[in-house]
């Protein structure tokens, strides 16, 4: 295609970001819905990819290839393959809801706080479009400046504390990854993606640069134990902020992984693959036993998502076919359902303003619908049959089995305690008694048309990744096929550890 359509869904948001800007201050209905409208557009038209792929095809798609820098053979370089594709899908289709779920509960700065949202999807999109490795460097740092201030302006109480954590935190290791970068610039005399995965590096120096890029992906997944910032800023972030970082900036972390680690430095991954499968393996039991401890819904959600992470951390290093596969479907499915339960903790804080898991019981007495769909993505993310959970745990969990079994035994008592900790939540929020205070809230209803919608649609989603996987893992399987085929040519047959 002639039509430069990746450039044109990464910087559609911006347009909107311009027709806000010229809109008043008090105008805060029609910033909204110019932020929906330009939002939805961009959805709308990455749909497009998703019927123009070619799923037979193991290329980057819809490549878009210009010269930047020409001095320091430096390009814009767009692309997209099918691993990156559902990520742009999931990043575009989760936007629209944010902003709907903040229609209401954002009262202040209204106009600026749609333009940090819009700011924050190209950022997001471009970094899974990026084939230079500069240009994903700009896009994958860019999205700390407008969580930032999602954060630092619209948070909780401590949301000073939380906002600076989560930069400093993520620029820290990021710093790390600019190293690197440098380096592979200075061996292959370019920037781009395509053209590194023809190097060939010794193994010591593979190894310092795998560290270094260990350090900026670790941290944004994030892996114990550099996952310190991620409760705190999910806690103090408002609800739309909490379903995008949880949904897809976590994601960036592990993409990293297959687009730089392990094509580019095999002979360092294979080396370091028992020691992230060990980190792993802590952060999946160790979160879950702290998960089991909280009183705060959202901290609690929070940990569970560095458990879930640890499974997709676990899959990549596999390095083999099923494994690395369930870690895409899980990492897309882990977007759908941590997106989903995020929403539903936002929508029970509108009507109670309280997070405290104590002052919750018996929900379902007053809040039927609610917590049939608040059930069912529990369900969902402790990999109930039949969700997209399932799906990317047992992969995962294939991959791990044909790894290494020790791992493997310890991974199956992280899925035990995962289903512990979000059982309990449900019987302690739900079940039970009705708690008096709540029984006493007059005018509390149960949800609105438009959050069923929302909700509906994810589970939707889920449960068709979960029945009909075959139609997402069939295109990520032939992109995935030609990582495995640079990871092995550069480095000979995967051997287990």
């Amino acid at each position: 295609m002639s039509l430069p359509l990746l450039s044109l869904i990464i910087f559609l948001p911006v347009s909107g970001i311009f027709f806000i800007s010229l809109i008043k201050e008090e105008d805060t209905r029609n910033a909204k819905a110019v932020a929906l409208w330009i939002s939805s557009l961009t959805f709308l038209m990455s749909l497009v990819l998703l019927f123009q792929f070619d799923s037979y095809n193991s290329e980057y798609q819809f490549v878009e290839k210009h010269i930047w820098i020409e001095a320091y053979n430096i390009h814009y370089h767009l692309g997209i393959d099918g691993i990156s594709l559902f990520f742009i899908l999931l990043s575009t289709f989760l936007t629209p809801f944010c902003i709907l779920v903040s229609w209401n509960s954002i009262q202040k700065r209204v106009r600026e706080y749609m333009m940090a949202f819009l700011l924050l999807e190209t950022l997001m999109i471009g970094v899974f479009c990026a084939l230079d490795v500069l240009l994903f460097y700009i896009f994958f740092e860019g999205v700390l400046i407008p969580l930032f201030l999602i954060i630092g302006i619209w948070g909780g109480e401590r949301r000073t504390y939380a906002c600076f954590k989560f930069f400093l935190y993520t620029l820290l290791g990021s710093v790390f990854m600019l190293i690197a970068i440098i380096k592979l610039y200075n061996e292959a005399g370019t920037t781009d993606i395509t053209a590194m995965t023809h190097l060939s590096l010794n193994p010591y120096l593979q190894k310092w640069l795998w560290i270094s890029f260990f350090a900026g992906m670790a941290v944004k997944i994030p892996m114990w134990p550099f996952h310190t910032w991620l409760p705190d800023a999910h806690v103090e972030a408002p609800t739309a902020g909490s379903v995008l970082l949880a949904a897809v900036l976590l994601k960036m972390g592990g993409y990293g992984f297959l687009r730089f680690s392990i094509p580019l430095l095999p002979e360092a991954s294979q080396f370091f693959a028992p020691y992230v499968f060990t980190l792993s393996v802590i952060a999946i039991i160790y979160t879950s036993l702290v998960a089991l401890v909280q009183t705060d819904i959202k901290k609690l959600i929070a940990y569970s998502s560095v458990a879930h992470m640890g499974f997709v951390t676990l899959g990549l290093f596999t390095l083999n076919l099923v494994g690395m596969t369930g870690a895409v479907v899980q990492m897309i499915s882990h977007g759908l359902i941590s997106g989903a339960l995020f929403l539903c903790v936002g929508m029970l804080y509108e009507r109670f303003h309280t997070r405290d898991i104590a002052s919750y019981g018996g929900l379902v007495k007053i809040m039927p619908v609610f917590s049939a769909f608040f059930m069912f993505f529990i369900f969902a993310s402790i990999a109930l049959p039949g969700t997209s959970g399932f799906v990317g745990e047992f992969f995962v969990l294939l991959g791990v089995f044909q790894s290494n079994l020790g791992f493997a035994f310890l991974t199956v008592l992280g899925m035990i305690l995962g289903a512990a900790y979000s059982l309990w939540l449900y019987r302690r929020i739900c079940f039970g008694k009705l708690i008096p205070s709540l029984a006493e809230m007059k005018g509390i209803q149960d949800l609105h048309h438009g959050e069923r919608l929302i909700l509906s649609s994810l589970v939707i989603l889920i449960l068709f990744l979960g029945i009909y996987p075959k139609h997402v893992t069939n295109i990520i399987n032939r992109s995935m096929r030609h990582v495995i085929e640079v990871y092995e040519t550069k480095n000979g047959t995967n051997q287990n550890f």
